[in-house]
């Protein structure tokens, strides 16, 4: 007994020794990518500008991240382990509506700008679920002396497939809720990108008389066009779920919206969790799928290779979003500071307390200290990379999203050292 008892407190003491490596070494993942995105976007190299970054976005959010979501979390999940890892999607569920909750306290507090007042709730309340909490295992578990006393193999199955049964639940939050919430206000864009404020604009259109044919035009300012010359320019219309274009549909308007709803609830990665989750529980798609060797193995493969370009993909935007530095937010210091030290540093003990909770009420697998440490992860993560994601397909507070995810990342690696020498007290 002395013997196990020893060992086990070697492990501890060796694990808590590393501790600062373990949060060090994903963050600093994090940044090298962003810095080569931030390069990639400067004006010397010029390959990501704002548009391409868009498109990447866009790329990701159809390809990359389904792929990703679909060949993690088809492979982790089969009846058994979704009835008894339930409190997985519960847990983010709860950490998503209480950050949600104390943001809307802190928004109303602290008052950002009006058109930030969505997006400050949001980066508060949506942490990242996935793509940290996974190199933070894996760099635990390539330990062979790990906390958790297992191979290092079977350490890192078994919290990948723990964290991958929880991203499904971020990809629906992420893609309905946090979708919806960051669409810019009327008028957003056309503000920021004149700095706040609105100026007249000369507009000159050309005058198509009969000149034109032999090869002439008279360029002309649209205040000197006459009222009964006057022409329909198509506009294009904001990128805000709030302006619906006023099209005919048979069925209604109520047809209408109900449509543009599920549009907005069934994006690809919603999708992809879905179908992951049905082929993966289903036995006989199962073996057809996800097994070595069984005859659709390589489209599985194919599809694995697409989802592993999502997070440096995703890096590079959030890099290349930085171009005009930290600085170039209009979100304010104020704000920044706010949303910073409430998602890194207030949020966690609520966290906590969920999860001691949960365990009390017997809510949680007996004994099983890697199920309540992912819990734990899930619950003192900077914000979601995919909420960048999305304010950057929206085109609205890119530049603030990446400014918050810079600031988050950078205070992460004070944070996340304090708060995994926590939970391994807590847990062992």
């Amino acid at each position: 007994m002395d013997r196990i008892l020893g060992t086990t407190l070697l492990h501890l003491e060796i694990s808590v020794g590393n501790l600062l490596e373990f949060a060090v070494l994903p963050i600093a993942k994090v940044l090298v990518l962003c810095g080569f995105g931030l390069a990639m976007a400067s004006r010397y190299i010029n390959i990501l500008p704002a548009h391409s970054r868009r498109l990447l976005s866009k790329l990701v959010f159809s390809l990359f991240l389904p792929c990703l979501i679909f060949t993690q979390l088809g492979k982790a999940v089969s009846v058994e382990k979704i009835l008894q890892w339930w409190f997985i999607p519960v847990n983010i569920i709860l950490g998503a509506f209480l950050g949600c909750l104390i943001g809307y306290v802190m928004a109303l507090i602290i008052k950002p700008p009006p058109q930030f007042f969505n997006f400050f709730i949001i980066m508060i309340g949506i942490g990242n679920i996935g793509n940290i909490p996974l190199v933070i295992i894996g760099a635990i578990c390539r330990d062979n002396k790990n906390p958790f006393g297992m191979d290092p193999e079977a350490c890192n199955s078994e919290g990948v497939a723990y964290i991958s049964f929880g991203q499904w639940v971020g990809a629906v939050i992420v893609y309905t809720f946090v979708y919806h919430m960051l669409a810019p206000p009327k008028g957003a864009n056309s503000l920021e990108r004149s700095g706040g404020s609105c100026s007249d604009i000369d507009i000159k259109v050309e005058s198509m008389n009969s000149d034109y044919a032999n090869g002439y035009s008279d360029t002309i300012l649209i205040d000197d066009v006459k009222k009964e010359d006057s022409i329909v320019v198509p506009l294009l219309l904001p990128q805000s779920s709030d302006i619906l274009p006023k099209v005919r549909i048979s069925g209604g308007w109520l047809t209408y919206l109900a449509q543009s709803n599920l549009q907005h609830i069934f994006q690809p990665p919603v999708v992809a969790s879905f179908l992951a989750l049905v082929m993966g529980s289903v036995p006989l798609l199962r073996n057809l799928m996800f097994e070595e060797h069984s005859v659709f193995f390589f489209f599985y493969d194919s599809l694995n290779l697409l989802g592993g370009a999502m997070v440096p993909c995703i890096m590079l935007v959030l890099g290349g979003n930085l171009v005009g530095g930290p600085g170039s937010s209009q979100l304010g210091i104020q704000s920044t500071i706010a949303i910073t030290f409430t998602r890194l540093f207030l949020l966690p003990p609520v966290g906590i307390l969920v999860v001691l909770t949960a365990d009390r009420l017997g809510f949680l697998p007996p004994n099983d200290k890697m199920f309540q440490f992912v819990l734990l992860l899930q619950q003192s993560m900077p914000t979601s990379i995919l909420a960048g994601a999305v304010a950057n397909l929206h085109g609205h507070a890119e530049k603030e999203a990446s400014a918050i995810l810079f600031w988050e990342h950078i205070l992460a690696v004070i944070s996340l050292t304090f708060w995994l020498i926590l939970y391994l007290r807590i847990l062992f």
